[in-house]
């Protein structure tokens, strides 16, 4: 299924396995080379044979194996190891397991047969199993079914040890005992059950969890016994050998980066623990593999695992590792480190020996040793091996002799074997021609009898095999003759005998002597015998043709064997002559051998009478021999000399035979001339010929020397090319290095311009306060003189101190921000230079400078290579993501073409938008072959990175660092230590100029939103008694979207456009950067700018007695704080006189006053008593006059404006129960804290939370991890609605006119903004608003609140006083639900009927409505029902569940409506003492939740209405409910949102009077 997800979000394959190589390329051309490599559509059979195969068959003689598979999550581990055991898999598709299962059981009972069939006793196995899980780094037993698999977390007691010879072995571990395949497969697979797996985004059912199967055979055979010992011990019964092997199927967890995974919790340790135990194996691996590291230490005590696999690794034990990759561009990084890694471990070499049993090893041991020594006993015994006087052993010369006569000897048989050859070639030829002769005599002569002709041949046969053995026989004698005359002659010296062999002794001096004299007699005899055939030859020329060749051929006969028997003697000479080289040898050692040599003479007298009685023998066959050949002559003789007398031998024949031999020699003659005449013709020919094959020589020299010119050709060609190649090479380096070079002059460029710009603020300020001080010098009036003296009276001595210490902080820290920005660089150069120095006067050495220069190097290289890898890597994750969001597209217009295509609404239309569609998929497919292009751009320059990686790696670090001496050490150490105090030094003050922004950011806001409360306070004071001027209030507050006159003054941001530069300036100076609160002349200030905006006196009516009469309570020093809240609470404290009730006309105007966008924040309470505050109070006036110190940690945690949010990231924290008397079954849990302003509105799931604030944010929280995951920015206002559609993932936040989409899938962007007209803009239409903006673009108007269709394919919202209806599929508007006539504050959606939405809604003018909304509603849409009778006040909240509605009001009331009978059942006029801001139902319970604007939370019982219990909830107003399935959230203006449970237990213990008050439902017929 992971490959179908790959192919549906458009993934490509970026690996390649070259053809009949193994080999593979990833990306464009980086190859790597394994002992094997399957591609993607190999089976598994061909995996198990080229791997495993041979490893079983090892396990049968000892070996140990293991078999690993790695790579990264959802690449195919555990499917090629065949660990799943997926009931669905065809037997083909089995794993690695089941297989060699099956090998190793199948083996065994062949090795039974195979011994029953030869006889011997068949050999025992015994075949045990382990399943070992390694699990977060602790070791589970898979077979132990005592264990709870839930107890995941508890330590296991199974512990690994070492013996004493290396190997490792675990105790505490179950071992099973199986007997079959099937029972052993069946243990796999309940372990594999017990297995560790869960679900990430890669891979649904993920393995967990590293898994090590181990399968231990022991083998009890008969030993293979060697031929010697059977010699020795034929009857002994049969001795046993035992063998061990263990083999190790590892199957690893997937190596994983968790943003890949997207695992949180406990997914997310298990994803760091699986790395850890991978990240020791490659550093396991590395050790071993790396030729630089040899020898050196190898950690295999860094994580289990390794532990348990040490002897795999470098061990004993062949090792397989199997690397599964994954072919598809989206995990590159992780297939590129997976090659790496598997080809590190191909250079690891194992130390493979046969495990015996200690006995086994033992026996084998001792009867290889009885061999040896059998052996040795041999040599001794047949004099090869003798001991000097010495003690040591060597091998005897008769033994060194022998061999070298053993070499002789082998020669000469070769050689008499040839001869043996010539001489019966030869016979055969002899006897031939010599027949042919006698046969052509006798066809000459008449009579010719073919008996006789047979019968010569026969006799000529039989003689020239006589003749052969005589010469034969005589050459052996005369060989035995010469042997005799030596051993005689040598008999003088019987100790020199050596040899065992009779007839080859060692030469001596006289016997050359008598050699040579032979040999001459022997060539003397040769010649005398060649003179006399020749006189013969000659002779029988003048007798007749007959005796002739057969003459000639003897002749010839006896020479060859003349020459065979010279060339015999040679021979003799030749060994003779070495004989004697090797006899004076021989008599240097004489003296020490003699005593060995003496039992020798034995055995050579014994040769010799051996000899006389072969020689006595030889001669007898020779007289034999003789007699015979005698006797065959005599016949010959005698038949030559009856063919004479019967020939008639008379003159005439003789000339009668002349003529004809002269006619015969005119026609050869004859013949000689044709033949003559040929040759000349022939020679012509040849002459020719050569002419020819000389002109054919030359034309291939040519060919030769145009070869030769084409290869220089393509030589230089490709010389050329590679020139070429380096030159745009290195004009691609020069590029890229201009191109840095403006990368960095860009960013100084910019560096340097914000630190212009910093500075020219800094200047405008201060311009700004100097005209202030300018404004101040004029001459005051003699009233305001006067207070001021009066003033400056009051406070003591200490506060004044206080406030010189605030002014000196103020002033000291005002020239820093201007120094620690424009200063930086000053430092930096100054400190760089003084290095500089250092290092001049230093008595640094050269060789130690170059060296930290060169780690200087190799560390930028190093960082410069890992920001570039993150930076494409980053670039690899957008284009990936945004290749999936196109190939989605291009599904959905591809389903849309489908689906119009089906249908065909009406011919030209219907083409219309089909050529739309197949625009746009034009235009996506573009686009996804662009970003496919980029991938492949961004892979080639990852490998290119790698590449320069390994080039770089070879100027190790390690190796400058070990040719240091101790002096240079040092030196590099001071050098590190400086360079790291710098960049500490960087770091610390670009973090401080950071702070002090910060600082000074939420300073401004401080002083911007002060001002801006005074002036409307201001205004406000003076609208009191001109109705003008509060109508124009009033309007500029309905467009700027609030309008409340209980406003909080931490929320008077929004009126920074309003304020002219002028006021500013006064502030500035009036309130200063750091306020002092102590201080009395800085309320002075204050009330001082409250009376010069409240000039306008136009009924003569002034702020003046108000303001003394704050300034006299502010003497007593008790009063203060209560004057400080009083200030910021101008409504609560009745401060002013407008705010006392005879002032509030009529429910009318005080209902104007009032708006959704702010509410006060504290709840109604009597004038007398000031609210009670929790002590983080989240104001402005209370933060400015608190004391300094508190102040500025507030500042800190306290942000009055989003610029925050990256720094204090938000968190949920558990709390305790809540304090006082709780009387409703509700408990708080935890509070999430993070908003800088109040929190309007609140959504959640079952795991994530959604929060919007006055501070322009909107918040993701996740509920399980309780962390705020991401912050949702760039909002103009107030965000006032938020809503989440799980089945999309898309955020919707309302501000002022606009709905932002939010894809928080895609690193939380704003796909879409959705204006309240109707318009949809692409991306987001706010992106530009830094600051607050309040006025809206013509034609929009505020959204007060939206509310999703439970399908979640319709959005509705609340604009102005209609509901404009979005389709989300589309992302368009219809239609509008219209009929309000004031702003629609609330909506919600029932149950779906019919495929319609029922939309309630609740306005301003005091009504509810329902309206039916069918699927696809475009126009305008009216009510289906309005509910009479209305509120008395503006609707501002509403609930439903089923037919029961509940609305609440602004008139502090609650109705309870019956949506099937369409009339009001139920309502309680007073249900809070203040508006019902918002309503819900208690997850799971008949129980309706009500809060107030007075912070207070009560439960009702849906059915009957009556009052369970309330709580209060927060201390300021709660503007928002919601719940998920568990608990409920209440979202408020002390900028929190609580978490709470329901709490069954607990009974409502509410006085019965309050129950008696609030119960009153009014039961309506």
């Amino acid at each position: 299924d992971t490959m179908a997800k790959e192919k549906i979000e458009g993934c490509h394959v970026c690996t390649l396995v070259t053809p009949g190589e193994p080999q593979v390329l990833l990306g464009k051309d980086k190859a790597f080379t394994y002992d094997f490599v399957f591609d993607i559509d190999s089976e598994q059979q061909n995996i198990y044979q080229s791997c495993v195969h041979k490893l079983i068959e090892g396990c049968f003689e000892g070996y140990n194996a293991t078999v690993f598979a790695y790579g990264q999550t959802g690449s195919g581990k555990t499917y090629t190891m065949g660990t799943g055991f997926d009931v669905s898999l065809s037997q083909q598709e089995h794993g690695i397991i089941p297989r060699a299962v099956h090998q190793l059981f199948e083996g065994i009972q062949t090795r039974r047969e195979r011994a029953q069939e030869t006889g011997i006793q068949a050999p025992e196995f015994k075949v045990s199993a382990q399943f070992l899980e390694l699990y977060n780094e602790e070791i589970l037993d898979l077979f132990d079914g005592a264990r709870d698999p839930e107890s995941r977390s508890r330590k296991s007691n199974i512990k690994i040890h070492e013996d004493g010879s290396g190997s490792i072995y675990t105790t505490g571990v179950t071992s099973r005992l199986v007997h079959s395949e099937e029972e052993l497969l069946q243990c796999l697979k309940l372990g594999a059950l017990s297995r560790t797996t869960a679900s990430t985004q890669m891979n649904a059912q993920s393995s967990r969890s590293h898994a090590i199967f181990t399968i231990h055979v022991c083998q009890m055979r008969v030993c293979q016994q060697g031929s010697i010992v059977n010699v020795v011990t034929p009857s002994s019964s049969p001795e046993y050998e035992t063998l061990m092997a263990k083999f190790h199927f590892v199957d690893l967890a997937g190596s994983e980066r968790l943003k890949r995974t997207g695992a949180t919790g406990d997914r997310a340790r298990e994803g760091i623990s699986i790395n850890c135990g991978l990240l020791a194996l490659g550093n396991v691996i590395s050790a071993l593999g790396d030729q630089a590291k040899k020898g050196g230490h190898v950690p295999y005590r860094d994580s289990k695992l390794t532990r348990l696999l040490q002897d795999s690794l470098g061990g004993n034990s062949r090792t397989v590792m199997i690397a599964c990759v994954s072919p598809s561009d989206r995990d590159f990084m992780e297939t590129l480190n997976t090659l790496k890694y598997a080809n590190r471990a191909r250079n690891i070499k194992n130390k493979v020996v046969v495990n015996q049993d200690k006995t086994s090893q033992q026996i084998s041991a001792l009867r290889a040793e009885i061999a040896r020594l059998q052996m040795e006993l041999m040599e001794y015994k047949a004099g090869k091996r003798v001991a000097c006087e010495d003690g040591s052993e060597g091998y005897s010369d008769l033994y060194q002799e022998n061999a070298m006569l053993q070499r002789e000897s082998d020669t000469l048989r070769l050689r008499v074997k040839a001869m043996q050859e010539t001489i019966d070639h030869l016979n055969t030829r002899v006897t031939h021609l010599l027949a042919n002769e006698v046969s052509n005599l006798l066809s000459k002569s008449s009579e010719g009898n073919e008996e006789i002709g047979a019968l010569v041949q026969n006799y000529i046969r039989e003689v020239e095999e006589l003749r052969s053995k005589l010469l034969e026989s005589e050459a052996m004698n005369e060989s035995l003759r010469r042997q005799a005359a030596r051993l005689s002659s040598r008999s003088t010296f019987p100790s020199s005998s050596l040899s065992p062999v009779p007839g080859h002794p060692p030469g001596s001096s006289p016997a050359p002597m008598s050699m040579e004299a032979e040999m001459t007699d022997v060539l003397r005899r040769a010649k005398l015998d060649i003179e006399r055939l020749k006189k013969k030859e000659r002779r029988q020329r003048r007798m007749s043709g007959c005796e002739d060749d057969e003459g000639e051929d003897e002749e010839e006969g006896r020479e060859e064997e003349d020459d065979f028997d010279s060339d015999e003697s040679l021979v003799d000479s030749d060994s003779d002559s070495d004989e004697k080289a090797n006899f004076q040898a021989d008599l240097a050692d004489l003296t020490c051998e003699i005593e060995i040599k003496q039992k020798l003479i034995d055995e050579l007298e014994n040769s010799q009478r051996r000899l006389l009685m072969l020689k006595l023998q030889y001669e007898e066959k020779l007289i034999l021999l003789q007699n015979k050949i005698r006797d065959t002559q005599l016949e010959r003789d005698r038949v030559l000399q009856n063919l004479m007398s019967m020939e008639n031998y008379t003159e005439e024949k003789a000339n009668r035979i002349k003529q004809e031999y002269e006619k015969r020699l005119k026609e050869m003659n004859r013949d000689l001339l044709k033949l003559q005449a040929a040759q000349k013709e022939h020679a012509r020919l040849l002459k020719n010929q050569g002419r020819y094959e000389r002109e054919l020589k030359k034309l291939q020299a040519e060919v030769n020397e145009m070869k030769k010119a084409k290869v220089a050709l393509m030589r230089q060609m490709k010389e050329e090319q590679q020139r070429r190649k380096m030159v745009e090479a290195k004009r691609n380096r020069e590029i890229a290095q201009l191109k840095k070079e403006q990368r960095r002059q860009e960013y100084q460029i910019r560096a340097l311009e914000s630190q212009k710009r910093q500075q020219e603020l800094v200047l405008r300020r201060k311009t700004q306060e100097v005209t202030a001080l300018r404004r101040l010098a004029k001459p005051m009036s003699d009233r305001v003189a006067g207070r001021v003296a009066r003033w400056n009276q009051t406070p003591p001595a200490t506060d004044s101190g206080a406030e010189l210490s605030a002014s000196t902080t103020a002033s000291s820290s005002e020239p820093e921000t201007s120094r620690s920005v424009s200063g930086l660089v000053r430092q930096w150069n100054n400190k760089n230079s003084a290095v500089g120095t250092a290092g001049r006067t230093s008595s640094f050495s050269k060789s130690a400078r170059q060296k930290w220069q060169t780690l200087e190097r190799r560390v930028m290289d190093i960082v410069m290579q890992r920001m570039t890898i993150s930076n494409v890597e980053a670039d690899m994750d957008r284009l990936i993501k945004k290749r999936e969001e196109l190939t989605a597209q291009q599904e959905a217009l591809s389903h849309k073409r489908e689906v119009l295509m089906a249908d065909g609404e009406g011919p030209e239309a219907e083409d219309r938008l089909l050529q739309e569609i197949n625009e746009d998929i034009e235009v996506l497919n573009a686009n996804i072959d662009y970003i496919n292009d980029s991938l492949s751009d961004c892979q080639a320059t990852i490998v290119q990175i790698e590449e320069t990686k390994d080039e770089l790696d070879s100027v190790d670090t390690s190796v400058v660092i070990s040719s240091c001496s101790l002096a240079e050490a040092r030196h590099l150490l001071d050098h590190f230590l400086k360079a790291s105090i710098d960049k500490s030094l960087q770091v610390a003050q670009k973090e401080a100029q950071i702070r002090l922004l910060e600082g000074q950011l939420r300073q401004t806001d401080v002083i911007g939103s002060s001002h801006n409360h005074m002036i409307l306070d201001a205004l406000r004071e003076k609208a009191e008694y001109i109705p003008e001027l509060q109508a124009l209030i009033h309007n500029v507050q309905q467009e700027n979207g609030y309008a409340s006159t209980d406003e909080e003054p931490s929320e008077f941001s929004q009126m920074e456009p309003r304020l002219s530069a002028q006021m500013k300036a006064v502030s500035a100076e009036y309130l200063g950067p750091i306020l002092d609160p102590t201080s009395s002349t800085k309320q002075q200030y204050i009330t001082k700018s409250l009376a010069s905006l409240t000039d306008i006196q136009e009924d003569g009516l002034s702020l003046v007695p108000g303001t003394l009469g704050l300034s006299l309570s502010l003497r007593e020093p008790y009063h203060r704080d209560r004057a400080s809240r009083t200030i910021s609470l101008p409504v609560r404290g009745h401060t002013f006189p407008r705010q006392s009730r005879g002032y509030d006309t009529s429910p009318i105007t005080r209902r104007k006053s009032y708006d959704r966008a702010y509410r006060p924040t504290d709840g109604y309470t009597p004038p007398s008593s000031p609210p009670l505050r929790t002590r983080n109070d989240r104001n402005v006036f209370s933060r400015l006059t608190s004391n300094q110190t508190q102040g500025s940690a507030l500042d800190k945690s306290d942000d009055s404006d989003s610029s925050l949010s990256e720094v204090l990231r938000g968190v949920i924290n558990p709390i305790g129960g809540v304090k006082g008397g709780r009387t409703a079954p509700l408990q708080c849990v935890s509070v999430a804290e993070g908003h800088s302003k109040p929190v309007l509105c609140v959504d959640a799931t079952d795991e994530l939370l959604f929060t919007g604030s006055k501070d322009r944010t909107c918040k993701m929280w996740n509920l399980v991890t309780g962390q705020e995951i991401l912050t949702l920015k760039g909002h103009p206002n107030n965000v006032v609605s938020v809503k989440y559609c799980p089945s999309s993932c898309l955020v919707f936040s309302v501000s002022t006119s606009y709905i932002k989409v939010w894809d928080i899938r895609d690193s939380a962007k704003c796909v879409r903004t959705l204006t309240s007209s109707g318009q949809v803009v692409s991306g987001d239409a706010c992106a530009g608003t830094t600051t607050r903006t309040i006025t809206f673009a013509q034609g929009e108007c505020q959204i007060n609140q939206i509310s999703l269709n439970p399908s979640g394919s319709v959005l509705y919202a609340a604009a102005g006083n209609t509901v404009r209806i979005w389709d989300l599929n589309r992302m368009q508007a219809m239609g509008k639900l219209t009929g309000h006539i004031g702003s629609v504050m609330c909506l919600t959606v029932g149950q779906s009927l019919l495929g319609k939405d029922q939309v309630i809604t609740g306005s301003k003018d005091h009504y509810v409505k329902v309206f039916d909304v069918a699927e696809g509603t475009l126009g305008n849409v009216g009510p289906a029902h309005n509910f009479e009778p209305p509120h008395y006040d503006g609707i501002e909240c509403l609930a439903v569940q089923g037919d029961v509605l509940f609305s609440g009001s602004r008139d502090n009331g609650i109705k309870k409506w019956d949506l099937e009978q369409q009339e009001l059942t139920q309502q309680i006029p007073n249900a809070h003492k203040d508006w019902v801001c918002a309503l819900a139902y208690v997850p799971g319970r008949p129980m309706l939740l009500s809060a107030c604007r007075g912070g207070m939370l009560k439960v009702w019982n849906v059915d009957n209405f009556t009052p369970i219990g309330e709580v209060r909830g927060h201390d300021s107003p709660i503007n928002a409910i919601c719940t998920n399935s568990r608990q409920i959230f209440t979202a408020s203006s002390d900028c929190r949102v609580k978490l709470w449970s329901y709490v069954p237990g607990l009974t409502p213990c509410l006085p019965r009077r309050v129950l008696a008050i609030k119960g009153r439902a009014t039961s309506l017929p």
